[in-house]
């Protein structure tokens, strides 16, 4: 076994350097065909921190009536945790709400002296809403309204803020159906091209093929050499995608960070890179095993 096991590799690196341009033409396809995987795993993560940006930056506020008991605001508070839909619940007093706003309008020296001449706090109790799912905002916003908060509650902003609530949750779906298409579709096109290299490849060494099922050799000892010149071909072809892409993130990552600065792509590559370099030679192994496969399957029959 041990000695089968040794020809076939022997074979398969003899039939790797013997075919050195198509391998190299092979190889460089694959390479093309793993930057396509690679680009789908950086794009996967780009898309999931927009995604989250954008719920971030959506929530609903619950104002409340100057003279409702903070016990009361509590218990809403608690009961609102309850719900399945809501992700977190903030609570800011009358005393916060005044000290944000003098914060944020600190520079506007009328607003500044409207406020210190003030007897009472003008401002009300709040709770910050934000849910798991955009879509649940109207859920939460209905369970708001419940006859039970009506005294204690003096507005919900879903109402205000349900227009653009609505759009950018379709934004949100629209860029998660077009990114899973995307992904098929690419990954589809990468197996395919490589496939079809692999063919190539393959096709010229047909003759030798035919030649060794006539004398009886067996059908994994003819597919084994092939097998081990695609282990070669992923292997280096995911090496070879990893270098190029690794300046392309350095460069570009400063411009993505200019437009959204919550993305910041080259420490993400740098603390990721041993699972890049493994989902690459991963995948790259197994496009470049599985084309052999099915290429030289054809010639198996004389």
């Amino acid at each position: 076994m041990f000695t089968a096991l040794f020809r076939i590799i022997k074979y398969g690196l003899q039939g790797f350097k013997r075919n050195s341009w198509l391998s190299i033409t092979t190889i460089i396809v694959m390479t093309l065909a793993l930057l396509v995987f690679i680009g789908l795993i950086i794009f996967s993560v780009l898309t999931n921190k927009v995604i989250g940006s954008l719920k971030e930056k959506i929530d609903i506020s619950v104002y409340f009536n100057i003279d409702t008991p903070e016990d009361n605001i509590l218990a809403i508070k608690r009961s609102l945790e309850s719900l399945a839909e809501v992700k977190s619940v903030d609570y800011i007093s009358r005393d916060k709400a005044l000290e944000i706003f003098k914060a944020n309008h600190q520079n506007d020296q009328t607003i500044s002296e409207a406020i210190s001449i003030l007897d009472a706090n003008p401002l009300s109790a709040s709770l910050n809403i934000k849910a798991g799912d955009p879509k649940d905002y109207q859920v939460i916003a209905a369970y708001l309204n419940n006859d039970n908060f009506k005294n204690d509650i003096s507005q919900v902003s879903y109402n205000q803020n349900q227009v653009v609530i609505d759009r950018l949750t379709k934004i949100i779906d629209t860029v998660q159906k077009s990114g899973l298409a995307l992904m098929v579709i690419l990954s589809l096109v990468a197996v395919l091209v490589t496939l079809n290299a692999i063919m190539l490849a393959i096709h010229s060494t047909r003759d030798e093929i035919g030649i060794m099922r006539l004398v009886g050799a067996s059908n994994m000892f003819i597919r084994g050499p092939y097998i081990v010149q695609g282990v070669l071909y992923g292997v280096i072809a995911a090496i070879l995608s990893i270098i190029v892409i690794a300046p392309a993130i350095y460069f570009t990552s400063p411009y993505m960070e200019m437009i959204m600065p919550e993305i910041n792509m080259w420490p993400y590559f740098l603390t990721n890179l041993l699972s890049l370099i493994g989902y690459q030679i991963g995948f790259g192994i197994l496009l470049g095993t599985t084309s052999s496969i099915i290429a030289v399957r054809k010639y198996l029959k004389v």
